[in-house]
């Protein structure tokens, strides 16, 4: 109800607050309270001083710290959170002075907000009383005891963080020394405030029951309970001992208390747990009061025995025995046999229920402390206690963990051993210890295989050993009998499971192994106790029981003590000195059950043929290698050797029964074929090599059966086994360098080379198993050596080098796969682990080979996939350990050397493709990645130098390249030739391989850029030789025509492999680099001069790292070819001044040369071609000079009249005449570009008559197109031609008065007409001749410059054609013979291949038809009475051109869903078939928007029947794009009228391609326009049939582009429309979209109103009324009726619909009647009258309404009259 704005009660003159109402309460009451604490009465003080009076605190208190303490009084988590962090800060950094004026207050909320229930809270109060007791120190002092029982509570926090912090701040006020002291100081308000928590506290009484939740209660009285029991435990431990004694009386009234005993059987596991630690701890501190109250310890401690919960099992054990230890008379409180016992069999039955580790470990010490009386009898309590314990074992918690049963199984043998120990000399206890309790131990764990067998034998052993060694030490007593027995009867005992596990014919394996591997622990004693001493806590028994008492006491000591109870258990044999020495108790009872289990393991073996009991035989042989056991198993056997050996096997065999058995049996069993595994009977070999004396007599064995005995297998075994193990091998060390073995490996070597190139192997197993015994001996090393001698290694490594020499053989035999790997894997392994110094030449040759087989590509080496990857991760591992470990350098290695020679031989040699080379770089990048590892990269640089050519052999390779590249430079005017060097074609072996430059200078960038990018610095000149090359052979590439694949195919190789001109670049084009190349373009010219543009033009390199290159422009002159194109090559990028400069070095040049000299590179030729190349970008402005060097032309006209190709055949002209009149006709047309001043009639006349003869000349020798400089004469002479025609065809009144009288005139009826009577006809000569060549073809180069001439064309022109005759073979047109003959030469060119063929053709055909309609106008009367709808084709040519690109498309576009945009790619062939298309439609359309509105229906019905309208909108939609912005129009999104594509007209250029992306988008938008603007109503009528999805597409697109754009140029064009009706009046208004129209007839007054949609033409225009004077409302309607129809159904525009609809109007008031069938004077679509009438009633209809209604009725009856139609 309150808020913060209320007005308050009178006389409240401050907000309620708790602080000042305590204020106020002291004042009134006179009296401060002295203390609020926990204390029952006003006697007891309590613990926490009261806050004084707020006035107090605002006068004591820093203001910062007053207002941080009143945040902690806040209940808001976060809140007391930070303040209390912002407390910790402020005591820091504050001084010490300030800090100390809150210690009076701080006890009060430390003790309140240390309990606090949220635990990030309480660490943060225990960090910053940390950083207060820093700052204040001794100053806390006073304020010890009301904090010292908190704090003692706070370290012993449930929660880690918070008592660790605490410990550290109680740490911090007091050095462990004093830490004692200042307990006792305080021990008395600790011990009362911890009995209080624990005796009177409630949760009801900690927490606020009203705004704390009983759950958030519960939990805090929990925590502060278990708080306070570890606090008592603290206490008790950290105080003195004379302290203890002023304390009793407090804690026997604690211990009087029910309710502390209650809390041994609290619900909450933690209270438990720290109950049964403050027990253990009073009975360790103040043992009298723990007996004075035995009735209550004894069944608090003992019945809790099973708890099971594992935070208080750790606790109550040690409580347990803490309790036997002390409370002497425990026993008589509680019924052991009834209560404790039960409990306790239960727990150990059921394994300890999952907490074995801790409650095992305490069963020895706990029936250590039990008194006999309690035990008897104690035959029947120890048998069941052991046997309740062994039950422990068969549950599945203790089966699935280790650790569990190991506890189980080592508490069982401490328990054995304490037993007996006590027990010695009570046979019936002894016996019933080992009969019934060890023996049926051991059968358990031996038969099930989930049980560790390792843990009881090894405790086995140790038990074992311990009674052996007190048997041999205490001889004399009376105790060493006793043992005896109990050995001897256990060893009886133990035989006899063990001959029974043997015994069974299908003997378990696992249970014979147990048998093996317990024999084996109990034969080794010293290291089983060995091994056991990782274990810790063993328990150690003496002689005397007080000792061990002792030990038990300190087994069970509280806090870090268990370290003591644990010693190293090789105290335990004391007279064991070896590991070999074993007690006589044990030797004698073991051999002889060794040797009993032999003897039946080989009655088995030879009688059944038992493979288990051979394996058993095996191990055991392992362990008990001696001739007596060799002895039994040979048996009576006498000697028989199956074959005659030598006499010192024989000698052998006689002096040792090991080899004796090794001939008789051992061979036998190795050499059986149907035996799967040989292992261990490998390890009975080597137990049987033991037994002989030295290494010699193995040897000698070993050699014997190697040559005739063993299989590979076996041998193979037998090595691995000694590579395995260090014992095994120094027994077999003489025989594996040998020459029986290494003679053996290389012939078996031998023999697998010659099976692979052979037959297929018999045995894949065996085959296997011979190239692993290879790869063994070749791959493992001992002490850095070989296993066999070095020399068999390498004869071993030849053979595999020559089979791999050989691998096209090799890959067409059988089985060559399995074969190649086998070898690949051997390699591998042989390079993976040899060490440097083992390196040999054989290796090397065994490298190159392998590496080579990895450069080359799959269809010469004939390997799969998975063979070559694994040859390249050989060679690799070969390399590797070539350069990184034994750090070989190039002149030591013969692989390095060798390898660089044959890289340098196969990219020089001209037998790579792109996949052949791509392999070879890949392995080439592999391999100097791994020389990059080794130190420095020293060998990279070297390496590279050895594969890098000569200056000779780059210059040879440069001359071999095809110099085709030479075609585009010379024909775009970047250079300028006056030789014929070169011919057009590739050979044929050059289209499959790649020149040997572009593979050199790959394979050596490739090196370089490795190098670069490991920042290894090469040699300089060397770098750039490789970077000039590598640009050099970019440059022969990019400037080729229409290269071949393998060319592009290398170029798109290089871009993946990033061996690019960028990539070079970003490296940096160094001035090195930059001094060669200009070099070599002054000596050279030609690709070296267009490199310097193309790296200047790419920003590679700057404008003024080049200009020190060309300063001394004198250096350029003489010309020469090199200098020539060196100069023409920069002129785009030099500065105006400087072209002057060279400019004005040439012209001087050009006056006086003889004939020679003109042509000449040195003469005319050459400084008017640098002219030209500074003219062309228009940097020289002088129209003097430029006029003076045309006057010196015109000269030499005069002078050498023969050297100008007029009207001549060009095969007699030499190369340089060539050349000059290509500069001449250069110059001639620059000049037309950039002089404006007025020429003579004379100079006119020079370059008018000029143009005509090269053009004539041009024309002539069309046969000579091939040849480039003929070609280039072609080009420029049209350019001439083109650019004069563009200078008349834009001259303006301005520049005609500057030129001659009569020129013009001349132009037009002379030298125009002499242009186009030469070009139109070569036209159609060279594209009848090549109708397959595409744009960008070398000799369609001048298709471009002529096609671009022809658009000047006129229509008088082009009508006055000399073409041949041409006429069609379909249906009679109503064309002349002339113009037919242009339609049917022309059209078909629509489809050509080049662009500039179809742009030109579309000019011309474009300025003819607007006059083609005319001639169907002329016999439109034949149309008229047809009885079906009439039909009129547009041009049949165009028609039958159109169905064939329609074919087309249909192709290309057809499978594309309407709406999916298509890009098309310039220049392609699908992009000349959309072009020619789309052209075409375009004239369709101005041939149809140029018709009458009559014919325009009949052309229109012609579409409609021919669908293919339907099929140009469908296809349109797929060509034009989502957005058609038009430039940068897209950007422009403020704009209110962006330019679309719609808005913007299309320049169809010929020369300018830098829009060609965006032609065919553009013009399919224009086609869709011209479509909507001219035939609305068969595009609505198509666009209202499409299905739903086209349906909304168009009309989106439509709406949103085009109808804006349409509607607005149909109301402009209504309102600048001169047509004038007589009595009708039109307005347009723009902003509404609406027309109104006016009809006014005597009185008769109609007033229309036409209102165009928002998707127009789409949407059907609707018509409203306006004014209505005179009219009859049903005539009315049937007026507006017409008029929807004429808009919505004739193809024209607004205004052609209203003069329709007027005309129809004024018939109908001429009395002409309706037709009866559309209520329609005139129709609407063919615009007829009414003509047929019907001979009953006389009404008349139009033709084209009664075809329609008989077809759809099926009828010939007369609408009216229904009678029959005549």
């Amino acid at each position: 109800m309150g808020g913060k704005n209320k007005q308050r009660t009178k006389g409240n003159l401050r907000p309620s607050n708790s602080g000042r109402a305590a204020e106020l309460l002291a004042k009134e009451k006179g009296t401060v309270p002295g203390f609020i604490g926990f204390g029952t009465s006003q006697s007891d003080l309590g613990y926490v001083p009261a806050i004084q009076g707020a006035e107090e605190i605002d006068n004591l208190v820093d203001s910062d710290f007053r207002m941080v303490l009143r945040k902690l009084s806040k209940k808001d988590v976060t809140t007391k959170l930070k303040a209390m962090q912002e407390f910790g800060t402020m005591c820091t950094e504050r001084e010490t002075e300030i800090v100390k004026g809150v210690l009076p207050y701080w006890p009060r909320i430390f003790c309140k907000i240390s309990l606090d229930h949220d635990r990030r809270v309480r660490e943060a109060t225990q960090q910053a009383f940390e950083k207060l007791i820093l700052k204040v120190k001794k100053h806390l002092a006073p304020y010890l005891k009301s904090l010292m029982g908190y704090w003692l509570m706070a370290q012993c926090d449930t929660y880690t963080p918070a008592a660790c912090a605490a410990k550290v701040a109680f740490e911090a006020a007091f050095p462990p020394s004093k830490q004692p002291e200042a307990i006792a100081f305080c021990k008395d308000e600790i011990t009362s405030v911890l009995q209080d928590h624990l005796l009177k506290e409630t949760p009801d009484t900690l927490s606020d029951p009203q705004t704390v939740p009983e759950e958030e209660r519960e939990a805090k009285f929990y925590r502060v309970v278990t708080c306070s029991l570890l606090a008592l435990k603290k206490l008790l431990c950290l105080l003195p001992d004379n302290e203890l004694d002023s304390l009793e009386e407090k804690f026997k009234s604690l211990l009087s208390q029910n309710k502390f005993w209650k809390y041994g059987k609290h619900s909450v596991p933690q209270i438990r747990s720290a109950y049964f630690e403050l027990v253990s701890a009073l009975c360790q501190r103040i043992p009298h009061l723990m007996k004075e109250e035995a009735s209550k310890v004894s069944p608090s401690v003992l019945l809790s025995i099973d708890d099971s919960d594992p935070i208080v099992c750790p606790a109550l054990w040690e409580a347990v025995l803490y309790t036997l230890t002390t409370v002497e008379d425990c026993w008589l409180h509680v019924n052991a046999k009834k209560s404790v016992f039960p409990k306790l069999s239960t727990v150990i039955r059921e394994g300890g229920r999952g907490l074995a580790t801790v409650i095992y470990p305490y069963l020895l010490p706990f029936i250590s402390k039990l008194p006999q009386s309690i035990t008897d009898p104690k035959l029947d309590f120890f048998k069941s206690f052991l046997t309740s314990l062994v039950a422990g074992l068969s549950t599945e918690r203790i089966k699935t963990s280790f650790s569990e049963c190991s506890a189980v199984i080592s508490a069982f043998f401490e328990c054995l051993r304490f037993i007996m120990q006590q027990n010695l000399g009570e046979q019936d206890i002894e016996q019933m210890l080992v009969n019934d309790q060890l023996i049926p131990f051991i059968d358990t764990v031996l038969k099930d295989p989930g049980l560790p067998h390792t843990q009881l034998f090894n405790h086995l052993a140790e038990t074992l050993s311990s009674w052996e060694d007190k048997a041999d030490v205490e001889k004399d007593d009376k105790t060493a009998p006793n043992l005896e027995n109990v050995l001897l009867n256990f060893w009886e005992r133990l035989s006899e499971i063990c001959v029974k596990k043997i015994s069974e014919p299908e003997a378990d394996v696992k249970s014979v192994l147990g048998v093996s591997h317990l024999l084996q622990v109990l034969q080794k004693p010293k290291s089983t106790s060995k091994s056991s001493k990782k274990q810790l806590n063993k328990v150690r028994f003496a002689d005397e029981m007080p000792e061990g008492n002792k030990e038990d006491e300190k087994r069970v000591s509280s806090e870090g003590e268990n370290s003591e109870g644990s010693e190293p258990t090789t105290e335990s044999f004391p007279n064991c000195n070896s590991s070999n020495l074993v007690s006589p108790l044990r030797k004698k009872p073991l051999e002889d059950l060794v040797c009993k289990l032999a003897e039946m393991s080989i009655t088995y073996v030879n009688e059944q043929k038992s493979e288990q009991h051979l394996q058993f035989l095996s191990l055991l042989l392992d362990s008990f290698s001696s001739s007596q056991v060799f002895k039994v198993l040979l048996g009576d056997e006498k000697e028989t050797i199956v074959k005659a050996k030598p006499l010192e096997i024989t000698k052998l065999i006689q002096k040792h029964p090991a080899v004796q058995f090794v001939y008789q049996k051992l061979v036998g069993w190795l050499n059986e074929d149907q035996r799967k595994g040989t292992d261990f009977l490998v390890d009975i070999l080597y137990s049987a090599l033991h037994c002989c004396d030295g290494g010699v007599e193995r040897r000698d064995v070993l050699d014997d059966l190697t040559k005739e005995d063993l299989k590979w297998d076996s041998l193979l075994q037998v090595i691995e086994q000694a590579c395995s193990s260090s014992d095994k091998h120094a027994l077999v060390a003489l025989w594996l360098k040998g020459d029986t073995l290494g003679e053996k490996l290389v012939s078996l070597a031998n023999r697998l080379c010659n099976k692979d190139l052979g037959s297929t192997v018999s045995s894949q197993s065996c085959f296997s198993e011979q190239w692993t015994l290879l790869s063994l001996v070749l791959s493992q090393h001992v002490k850095n050596d070989y296993l066999i001698e070095e020399v068999y290694v390498e004869r071993i490594i030849v053979k595999l080098h020559e089979i791999l020499s050989k691998t096209k053989e090799f890959s067409k035999a059988e089985n060559c796969d399995s074969s190649m790997s086998f070898i690949c894997d051997v390699a591998y392994n042989y390079f993976s682990s040899a060490k440097g110094c083992l390196l040999m030449p054989s290796s090397e040759d065994l490298l190159l080979t392998l590496f080579q087989l990895c450069a080359q590509s799959k269809e010469k080496t004939l390997l799969p996939d998975f063979l070559a990857c694994k040859l390249r991760s050989t060679w690799l591992s070969g390399v590797n350990l070539l350069v990184c470990k034994t750090g070989c350098t190039h002149e030591q290695s013969a692989f390095l050397r060798r390898s660089a020679l044959w890289l340098k031989e196969q990219v020089q040699s001209s037998s790579l493709d792109n996949t052949s080379l791509q392999v070879l770089l890949s392995a080439v990048d592999d391999l100097l990645n791994t020389l990059v590892e080794s130190e420095g990269g020293a060998l990279l640089g070297v390496y590279i130098g050895s594969v890098m050519p000569s200056d000779t052999e780059w210059e040879n390779m440069r001359q071999c390249l095809p110099v085709q590249w030479l075609h585009r430079p010379l024909l775009e005017a970047r250079l300028s030739l006056n030789y014929e060097c070169f011919k057009t074609d590739f050979k044929e072996q050059d289209t499959k391989t790649l020149p040997s430059h572009l593979c050199t200078s790959a394979l050596l960038s490739k090196m370089t850029l490795v190098a670069l990018k490991k920042k290894i610095v090469l040699e300089s000149n060397m770098l750039e030789k490789i970077t000039a090359e590598l640009l050099y052979s970019l440059q022969w590439c990019g400037e080729l025509d229409n290269p071949p694949h393998v060319v592009t195919g290398f170029c798109e190789m290089l871009q993946k492999l990033n061996i690019t001109h960028d990539d070079l670049c970003v490296l940096h084009v160094t001035s090195g680099v930059l001094q060669l190349l200009f070099n070599r373009s002054r000596e050279n010219g030609t690709l070296w001069s267009l490199i310097i543009a193309k790296l200047i033009l790419s920003r590679s390199i700057s404008s003024e790292e080049v200009k020190p290159h060309y300063k001394r422009k004198e250096s350029f002159f003489p010309l020469t070819e090199g200098k020539l194109h060196t100069i023409q090559s920069l002129c785009p990028f030099l500065s105006k001044e400087e072209k002057k400069e060279f400019s004005s070095q040439c012209v001087p040049a050009l006056l006086g040369w003889t004939k020679e000299d003109l042509c000449s590179t040195n003469g005319g030729f050459g400084h008017l071609a640098i002219f030209n190349s500074c003219l062309q970008t228009r940097s020289i402005d002088d129209g003097e000079l430029l006029h003076g060097i045309l006057k010196i032309i015109i000269s030499w006209r005069k002078e050498h009249e023969d050297i100008f190709l007029f009207s001549c055949n060009l095969s007699e002209a030499s190369p340089g005449v060539l050349g000059v009149n290509i500069e001449i006709i250069r110059f001639l047309c620059l000049f037309l570009r950039c002089c404006s001043c007025p020429l003579a009639e004379t100079e006119w006349d020079f370059i008018l008559c000029s143009m005509l003869a090269w053009l004539e000349t041009t024309k002539e020798n069309q046969a000579l197109y091939s040849v480039p400089l003929v070609q280039r004469f072609a080009c420029v002479s049209c350019d001439l031609a083109c650019d004069l025609s563009a200078f008349f065809d834009s001259a303006t009144p301005e520049t005609i008065a500057n030129l001659p009288v009569n020129l013009v005139s001349e132009w037009k009826a002379f030298f125009s007409q002499g242009i186009h009577s030469l070009l139109l006809p070569l036209l159609v000569t060279i594209t009848g001749e090549n109708k397959d060549l595409s744009e960008t073809t070398f000799e369609n180069t001048m298709l471009k410059p002529m096609c671009e001439t022809l658009t000047y064309i006129s229509k008088g022109q082009l009508l006055g054609h000399g073409l041949l005759t041409k006429l069609g073979t379909g249906p009679k047109t109503n064309l002349p013979e002339n113009l037919q003959t242009l339609l049917n030469t022309l059209v078909p060119l629509l489809l050509f291949r080049a662009r500039p063929v179809q742009i030109a053709v579309y000019h011309m055909l474009y300025k003819l038809m607007p006059g083609l309609p005319q001639y169907d106008q002329e016999n439109l009367k034949s149309y008229g009475d047809e009885e079906e709808e009439p039909a009129l084709s547009p041009p049949a040519i165009l028609m039958s051109l159109l169905s064939t690109q329609e074919d087309l498309l249909e192709n290309i576009l057809g499978c594309v869903p309407v709406g999916q945009i298509v890009t098309v790619k310039p220049l392609s062939e699908d992009f000349c078939y959309v072009l020619g298309y789309l052209l075409t439609w375009k004239l369709i359309l101005t041939f149809f928007k140029a018709a009458s509105s009559q014919l325009r229906a009949l052309y229109s019905m012609y579409l409609r029947k021919t669908k293919s309208l339907n099929k140009l909108l469908y296809h349109l939609f797929r060509l034009m794009p989502e957005n058609p912005s038009y430039g940068e129009a897209s950007l422009e999104i403020s704009n209110k009228d962006p330019k679309t594509f719609f808005t913007e007209e299309l320049q169809l250029s010929i020369r300018d391609t830098s829009t060609l992306p965006y032609h065919i988008p553009h013009l399919a938008c224009l086609v869709y326009h011209m479509t909507l603007k001219d035939l609305p109503a068969m595009v609505r009528l198509w666009w209202n049939s499409s299905e739903k999805r086209v349906f909304n597409i168009v009309d989106r697109f439509t709406s949103k582009y085009v109808s804006n754009v349409l509607s607005f140029q149909e109301i402009s064009s209504v309102q600048t429309s001169t047509q004038l009706f007589s009595g009708m009046t039109v307005k347009a208004r723009a902003a509404t979209r609406e027309v109104m129209a006016t009809y006014t007839i005597e009185d008769i007054v109609i007033e229309l109103i036409i209102q165009l949609p928002s998707n127009y033409p789409l949407g059907s225009i609707s018509v409203e009324s306006g004014k209505r004077v005179g009219v009859a409302v049903q005539q009315w309607r049937n007026w507006m009726l017409q008029l929807s129809t004429y808009l919505t159904h004739q193809n024209g525009s607004i205004m052609e619909g209203l003069a329709l609809w007027k005309n129809n109007v004024d018939k109908r008031f001429e009395g002409v009647e309706d037709c009866m069938i559309c209520f329609s004077v005139i129709h609407g679509f063919n615009y007829s009258l009414p003509k047929k009438a019907c001979r009953t009633c006389k009404k008349k209809f139009h033709s084209a309404c009664l075809y329609k209604w008989f077809t759809s009725s099926n009828k010939s009856t007369c609408p009216l009259c229904r009678e029959t139609f005549f």
